[in-house]
């Protein structure tokens, strides 16, 4: 008996066509009319009456549709969800992993899309093209206004060497411009292979004539790109934003723009609809979040998807489910203990080092879980890792980022029964290694750090605001530290403030009772003069 497939959208009909030349599958595809897919609540009514029509489906293939759980509930038969695209917010993954239903994505379908789109706003800027378009049509000859410029022989830096900013490279290549690139995950030896230099986010964005911006939108990266950075670029540089809205600190970037003549071209915003944008007075360009939106991304979302569904049911292929379900008999807990000292290991190491290497130590009882862990863990490093996938996705990652990883059996000797240590690898330069060891486990319930690096019997709880300083001991340094803060208007809720003999050497965590800035953490570290310091929110 074939399977049935909805496909209640406008998705390129080689999903169909590859589903039904298998001979497994019976392929419904049924788009919601354009008049009810802009409204959400007459979206959701047609999505229902459609899974009404179609009770004994099997799988679900959609792109932006909101599959809530109201309309996973019509489909008693359903046991796959496959979103044709990176992003999966539009389905509700808990709900269907309750129903014992899988639900995967097809990610980097779009990725050269979006490369592209950025070579596009910068050439389109460089050259003046939309305002020439509109000023020629108009029947005016501005041939002097229009001087442009050439992108050859410029140096561009690429934040985010994933599977976009690679593919950036890549296509920037012919133009003979000099790549530099921020990424704290990749290795120098696979970014040099796209010919991208690494160095620190100062450095990329004070050199760098185009800034093109390729990460996620965290609460690390949530205006990242701060007066800090904008201040340092050079005059009539250009910043690109094909990735997330928050990224930018449009304040800081409206009061630096005009003085500096910085550009901004931009495809992102804090919601994808009509109306006017916070940002419309300093873009130069401004375009409705096209990066996905070619024949070609289209057609790979669609291929990917139906490979993916056949892939799942004959080979049991599940490297691209989100929403895993967590191995019986493994407490939930120590996914989340994995993810943040996973977290907090990488803070640690500093973002001027590039990741190198990982190794792991499951004590007792987690030992048989080592594998599953490597999820959280991975997530924890980078960011737009999604913690569902599954263990194959999370080594392919690392191997593809030039990262080494290894578990290294546990001594039961030490009595470490239900502790993870993550040890993290790290260069500096071309000379100098960095590593980071953090250990942690759940007491009564709670999850606890116990070790960082030399400074052991920690057992704080990594919870909320905490700020980090490492310094030489010397008196003074804990008040000057409290002052500080209370002069910025925060209070210090918990603390530890252990010494090393050997190094003479202190660390301070204190838990905070609010966010602190950038620019606080940074006086403090130079008030203290510390050796190294953060804010993370865990």
């Amino acid at each position: 008996m074939k399977r049935k497939v909805l496909i209640p959208t406008k998705l390129d009909s080689i999903a169909k066509d590859l589903l039904v030349a298998n001979g497994n599958y019976d392929v419904v595809q049924e788009p919601i009319p354009k008049e009810d897919a802009k409204d959400a609540v007459k979206s959701e009514v047609w999505l229902k009456a459609y899974a009404g029509r179609n009770p004994d489906a099997y799988a679900l293939i959609v792109r932006s549709e909101k599959i809530k759980s109201a309309v996973i509930d019509l489909l008693p038969q359903l046991k796959v969800i496959i979103r044709a695209g990176a992003g999966f917010d539009n389905i509700d993954t808990k709900h269907a992993r309750t129903k014992g239903i899988d639900v995967l994505n097809t990610p980097g379908a779009n990725a050269n899309a979006v490369a592209e789109e950025v070579i596009a706003l910068m050439l389109a800027e460089a050259r003046h093209v939309v305002a020439a378009d509109i000023s020629t049509r108009a029947g005016k000859w501005e041939k002097d206004k229009f001087m442009g410029r050439e992108i050859t022989g410029k140096t561009v830096g690429i934040v985010g060497l994933g599977n976009i900013g690679r593919l950036v490279a890549k296509r920037l290549s012919g133009f003979d411009v000099k790549l530099l690139g921020y990424d704290p995950v990749i290795s120098a030896d696979r970014a040099s292979e796209f010919n991208v230099e690494l160095v620190d986010l100062q450095a990329l964005f004070s050199l760098s004539d185009y800034v093109t911006l390729h990460i996620p939108e965290t609460k690390e990266t949530k205006g990242l790109i701060s007066s800090t950075l904008l201040d340092s670029m050079k005059n009539g540089a250009t910043i690109v934003n094909c990735a997330r809205s928050g990224i930018l600190d449009e304040e800081a970037f409206r009061k630096v723009k005009t003085a500096k003549k910085l550009r901004l071209l931009n495809d992102v915003y804090e919601k994808d609809v009509e109306g006017p944008k916070s940002i419309t007075d300093v873009a130069d360009i401004m375009v409705p979040h096209l990066g996905a939106s070619t024949v070609e991304a289209n057609e790979n979302a669609a291929r990917r998807a139906a490979e993916e569904l056949i892939e799942l049911d004959t080979k049991g292929v599940t490297s691209y489910v989100v929403n895993r379900d967590i191995p019986h008999g493994l407490d939930e807990d120590y996914c989340k203990l994995a993810n943040t000292i996973a977290r907090l290991g990488r803070c640690l190491l500093g973002s001027d080092t590039t990741l190198k290497g990982i190794e792991t130590s499951m004590y007792g009882t987690l030992e048989p879980y080592a594998d599953w862990l490597i999820v959280p863990i991975v997530a924890g490093i980078q960011p737009d890792f999604k913690l569902s996938v599954d263990n194959r996705a999370a080594l392919d990652y690392l191997k593809d980022m030039g990262i080494g990883y290894s578990n290294r059996p546990a001594d039961p000797k030490k009595g470490y029964d239900g502790s993870i240590t993550i040890n993290l690898t790290g260069s500096v330069n071309s000379e100098n290694l960095r590593k980071v060891s953090v250990r942690g486990t759940i007491t009564e319930g709670h999850l606890m750090v116990s070790r960082i690096d030399e400074f052991d019997k920690l057992y704080f709880e990594p919870k909320g605001n905490t700020v980090f300083f490492l310094y030489d001991d010397r008196p003074g340094v804990i008040g000057a530290m409290g002052a500080a803060l209370a002069r910025a208007g925060i209070n210090i809720e918990d603390m530890r403030n252990p010494h090393d003999m050997k190094t003479n050497r202190s660390l301070v965590i204190a838990k905070v009772n609010k966010e602190v800035s950038r620019e606080v953490v940074g006086k403090i570290a130079a008030e203290i003069k510390a050796l190294s310091f953060f804010h993370i929110v865990l």
